[in-house]
């Protein structure tokens, strides 16, 4: 039985609904503020507040080369903490996707699927936006999660 077993996933259509509210925010690096501005992980991160309140670990700064320079699976390893991990590798309504650039490199993309063929997500140089998740975007997956209903341990 893992930590996951007994939490229940947020309802996908309120995950969607929060995520589509951000369709259009500037990029900005380490945002995460809807309508200001947000980088991929500040879109979960305020997806997360938006259902669940405050968040459960900060992400601290990060370079744009975070992922490369420092070492370790950082993303991967904060989603398996607070996420619910899907039952495979297939992205569905309200799933939080991330991806990795190439398959030796730790995982430095995130998005939130709208259906199991489009995702929103923000990127440099963008706005979020959605976006098809055709097959370069789908061999990249790295993990696929859910967010939980609830916040762990708050239960």
């Amino acid at each position: 039985m893992t930590m996951f077993a007994e939490r229940t996933p947020a309802d996908p259509a309120r995950v969607v609904a929060e995520a589509m509210r951000w369709v259009g925010t500037p990029y900005r690096h380490q945002g995460s503020r809807l309508g200001v501005g947000c980088d991929c992980l500040g879109l979960v991160r305020g997806v997360w507040r938006a259902l669940l309140g405050v968040e459960p670990e900060q992400a601290g700064p990060y370079a744009p080369d975070w992922a490369e320079a420092g070492g370790g699976d950082r993303l991967l390893d904060a989603a398996r903490r607070q996420l619910i991990p899907a039952a495979d590798m297939t992205p569905t309504r309200g799933h939080v996707v991330l991806f990795r650039w190439r398959s030796h490199l730790p995982a430095k993309h995130a998005g939130i699927a709208v259906d199991p063929d489009r995702f929103i997500h923000a990127y440099q140089g963008h706005a979020v936006t959605i976006s098809p998740l055709v097959p370069q975007w789908r061999r990249r997956i790295a993990g696929v999660f859910a967010f939980p209903a609830a916040i762990p341990g708050a239960d």
